[in-house]
């Protein structure tokens, strides 16, 4: 992983010699966070070391459509032209569902144009010129994950309702077992291969708990680098994946799966740390919270709305987004209080950080993890004072994000600070696969429509 520092092309090949990789998946990651590449044999890798792939991949909707305007081509070639592929070494995981005696390994690539610069609308270089926005200015983001997902019985019928797997006891849960431990074992044999191949895997996944769902849990990650932890998201999301089919069930990151059950977050902890130091800025000497600290949650609270297009990616993001459900109608802040957008935890001064609790699970997790860096970023540099202290619940707030998709692409496209730090080619692109996905969906009949205003309007 990226933790691995100065972890060269020499080390990473005598790495792949240790492991007795004969296989290389080649990945990187799209808009949506699907991992895109190619397999190479080990041979093949070793000669080319770098390769090619369509920069077409980068700009498509979920359902694999891409706009079709001048907008869209001034940046993403008609020419379906290659993007040059790089490895980063120190992203080198093994496959560990792959069974012996095949070896497979997996390595995230960067993508550069033909000139040798980022690609600046891949996710991954999002992130990236967020994080060095931070070094410039002498400082070192810090963050968390705390990634919420489904397992669900298998389900091959689309129009058919989700439903939880069945445990250990031959029974599904059907009610909410928040915080239980006897829920949670009921998949001991799912959880006992995640656990296994994470460690092989070095993501360092920290607790599991079972969350409010029939069938909703919760990991969380150590703390540590942005870009680090948005490839252990990323990996892990695909573990999951796998080791829940080899169980014959689903594992699902929708951000609103079932109806009348809470849906699932991605909750991002942040603090920010003086490079040369290693202190928290959010700390002064005393231990009392600092300027820069009231300043980040300002710039959350004021960008958070225009930013949701990225936190809330899907026409189903917006299900999450009601009241009185475990998720945030608003953007205000309070100190260890759940019901508002942007919590502060019980800390030592030290470890004085930001939660930012608006981010649906079905986020691209580079894509997350710039844009709240990038909203903090602001509010420090523009000295932005936040809203008073949220002390009593915030559940009957009066509503401060958007409510769909549409509305959160119109306010952001009238956030041009934002564009500034995450990239103006990438938000305009976002933006027009956004508003391309969106009229997808509006094609759609669904089954109220059709149950509530066939016989009756």
């Amino acid at each position: 992983m990226a933790i691995r520092e100065n972890f060269s092309f020499a080390d990473l090949e005598r790495w792949l010699n240790d492991n007795r990789v004969d296989e290389i998946e080649c990945l990187v990651p799209d808009l949506t966070g699907v991992a895109r590449g190619k397999i190479l044999p080990r041979a093949k890798f070793s000669q080319e070391r770098g390769m090619r792939l369509a920069e077409s991949v980068l700009g498509m909707t979920v359902t694999g459509e891409a706009p079709d305007s001048d907008e869209y081509a001034a940046i993403i070639s008609d020419n379906d032209q290659d993007m040059e592929l790089l490895a980063d070494p120190s992203t080198a995981v093994l496959a560990p569902w792959v069974q012996e005696p095949d070896r497979t390994a997996q390595v995230i690539h960067d993508c550069y144009f033909e000139d040798g610069t980022l690609v600046d609308f891949a996710p991954r270089s999002v992130l990236r010129n967020v994080r060095q926005l931070y070094a410039d200015a002498g400082w070192k983001a810090v963050v968390a994950p705390e990634l919420e997902f489904y397992l669900i019985a298998k389900n091959e019928d689309p129009d058919f309702p989700l439903t939880p797997p069945v445990g250990r006891s031959g029974r599904a849960e059907t009610s909410r077992q928040h915080y239980s431990i006897d829920a949670v074992n009921e998949f001991d044999p799912l959880f006992e291969d995640i656990y296994a191949w994470c460690e092989a895997m070095d993501l360092e996944v920290d607790t599991l708990i079972h969350e409010i769902g029939a069938g909703q849990m919760e990991i969380n990650f150590l703390h540590g680098d942005p870009l680090d932890l948005a490839d252990r998201v990323f990996y892990f999301k695909r573990t999951l994946r796998e080791a829940a089919l080899r169980h014959k069930m689903y594992a699902t990151f929708m951000a609103k799966p079932m109806a009348g059950e809470p849906g699932s977050a991605m909750h991002i902890h942040q603090s920010i740390v003086d490079a040369k130091t290693g202190l928290n800025i959010f700390s002064d000497e005393r231990g009392e919270a600092t300027p820069a600290f009231f300043h980040y949650i300002g710039g959350l609270q004021k960008y958070l709305p225009a930013a949701m297009a990225f936190l809330a990616p899907y026409v189903n993001s917006y299900r999450r987004l009601v009241r009185n459900s475990a998720a945030p109608i608003n953007i205000r802040w309070g100190r260890d209080n759940r019901t508002v957008g942007i919590r502060v935890p019980r800390s030592k001064p030290q470890a004085r950080r930001v939660e930012n609790r608006v981010i649906g699970a079905d986020a691209n997790p580079y894509v997350a993890t710039a844009v709240t860096l990038a909203c903090g970023y602001l509010g420090m540099k523009e000295k932005i004072e936040p809203t008073p202290e949220s002390r009593g619940s915030a559940y009957h707030s009066a509503r401060e994000l958007p409510r769909g998709m549409s509305e959160a692409l119109a306010e952001l496209a009238e956030a041009p600070e934002l564009a500034a730090v995450l990239g103006e080619r990438f938000v305009k692109l976002y933006r027009l696969v956004k508003e391309l996905e969106y009229d997808e969906f509006m094609t759609v009949i669904s089954s109220w429509e059709r149950e509530h205003l066939l016989l009756h309007v």
